[in-house]
């Protein structure tokens, strides 16, 4: 599945997991600024068979009501900060700056009898997911706009330590 989202990510993403060996998921991003209107732009043969591509609308895609929160609304909110929002129907054609992250996502789950539900369900819990953070970027932008990079990294730090305190890892 290639889908095409708005805002920020890592460019290369693979997980692996240990006691399922049969089961990866890679995802790679490669960003553009424009609205989404590239083709093939990870140029492989990868994405020319069997693939889907989904576009993402911070603004207008539906999420799980668990995970709405009116203050991350892009419809509503608006950067004190930026001027940016409250974004409206038709925003990706009429917004500038505007950046597309492009997200090339293979799922493979190679169990036989289960492997088409497992993919299927896995790359709908990762659109969810991007849409979910890509919006809270959208939203916090105030929070994060005026940040240097070293302020992003001992930020990131911090969250990494506050996440693994949460999920009970050790700090790496």
């Amino acid at each position: 599945m290639l889908i095409k989202e708005y805002r920020i990510c890592m460019p290369l993403t693979t997980e692996e997991c240990s006691f399922l060996p049969k089961f990866s998921i890679y995802i790679e991003t490669k960003y553009e600024d424009n609205c989404g209107d590239s083709e093939n732009i990870f140029h492989s043969d990868k994405i020319l068979g069997d693939h889907e591509v989904s576009f993402l609308d911070i603004a207008f895609d539906e999420i799980p009501e668990r995970y709405y929160r009116s203050l991350e609304d892009p419809r509503f909110f608006s950067s004190a900060k930026t001027g940016r929002g409250p974004l409206r129907e038709g925003w990706r054609q009429h917004t500038t700056p505007i950046m597309c992250s492009y997200k090339l996502v293979s799922v493979k789950f190679e169990v036989w009898g289960l492997q088409t539900r497992v993919e299927q369900f896995v790359h709908k819990v990762i659109r969810d997911i991007l849409l979910i953070g890509h919006r809270q970027a959208f939203a916090w932008v105030d929070e994060w706009c005026d940040m240097s990079l070293e302020e992003v990294r001992a930020f990131e730090t911090q969250m990494q330590v506050a996440t693994n305190q949460k999920l009970g890892s050790q700090h790496p």
